[in-house]
């Protein structure tokens, strides 16, 4: 019978968010597999965890994974830790719990801290919808495709980033979406966790003054459906009211229908498309 795959949320910052459910597996499965063994080596140590423990990180995530899968076929019980937080967000565990299910191994979730909630809670902005984006891609093309996408995204916006690249990201963000709302979250749950609901332009000024320390989680404002419908009006009104109704009418729709239509799109009534169209026609007899 094979294993279980153990998704273990560690601390973020804080040591007491660790669970005693957590602590309990880890003490209990056959094998850790932890991103940075540095790093979660002081924390097992803090929890008197003795487990063996295997790295398991972005540079050997498909190889390490075969591995790791076997020894699940074998029977043996696995915790994945990531350096910080819940595996398989933003995360090479994503490949190994994909491959668990491609393989019928059983896979469970025990949850805790996650920065990209925890600082989406603390934003003030809108949680109802939202989206997570983890770390720009370092390819400068790929980056301008996913800010291009993010420009009209109107969900509130979640992304991870480092103190050395933080004053270029919110240049890119500003450069792509104009100015918009932005919480900017530090250090969370750690002694010197810093909070600051502001603007773009206003945290550009801000890091002309202040080196950026400590890992950053963005939470932005999406675009407001106001803003997408003078942006979608606009575009319409760049074309004269009678290539707008042959746009429609050139795809099948009748008359009255594309009139309809023409009027949605510009936000006027269709009264107002039908005078003036009568009113084109008249001065075109004379």
């Amino acid at each position: 019978m094979s294993g279980t795959l153990f998704l273990c949320a560690t601390p973020i910052g804080n040591l007491q968010d660790m669970t005693p459910r957590v602590v309990e597996t880890l003490q209990t499965v056959d094998v850790i597999a932890a991103e940075v063994t540095r790093n979660s080596i002081r924390l097992l140590n803090h929890f008197d965890i003795h487990t063996p423990m295997t790295s398991y990180h972005e540079y050997n995530k498909v190889e390490k994974a075969r591995q790791l899968i076997s020894q699940l076929q074998s029977g043996q019980n696995i915790a994945l830790i990531t350096d910080a937080g819940t595996p398989a967000i933003s995360d090479p565990g994503e490949v190994l719990v994909q491959m668990c299910h491609e393989n019928n191994i059983r896979v469970t979730s025990l949850p805790g801290p996650a920065a990209c909630i925890t600082a989406l809670t603390l934003s003030g902005l809108s949680t109802r919808r939202f989206c997570f984006e983890g770390f720009l891609p370092a390819d400068k093309k790929e980056k301008k495709q996913i800010l291009e996408e993010l420009a009209a995204e109107s969900r509130t916006m979640i992304l991870y980033e480092a103190p050395h690249h933080l004053i270029r990201t919110l240049e890119e963000l500003h450069d792509a979406l104009g100015e918009r709302r932005i919480t900017i979250c530090r250090e969370l749950t750690k002694k010197f966790e810093t909070v600051m609901p502001t603007t773009l332009e206003s945290a550009l000024a801000f890091y002309e003054k202040e080196e950026p320390r400590g890992e950053y989680v963005l939470v932005l404002e999406g675009k407001s459906h106001e803003e997408k419908r003078r942006e979608e009006i606009a575009s319409w009104e760049s074309m004269s009211i009678e290539e707008h109704m042959a746009y429609y009418e050139e795809q099948g729709m009748d008359h009255k229908t594309a009139m309809k239509q023409v009027a949605k799109d510009r936000g006027v009534g269709k009264r107002d498309i039908y005078a003036h169209l009568n009113k084109a026609a008249d001065d075109g007899e004379e």
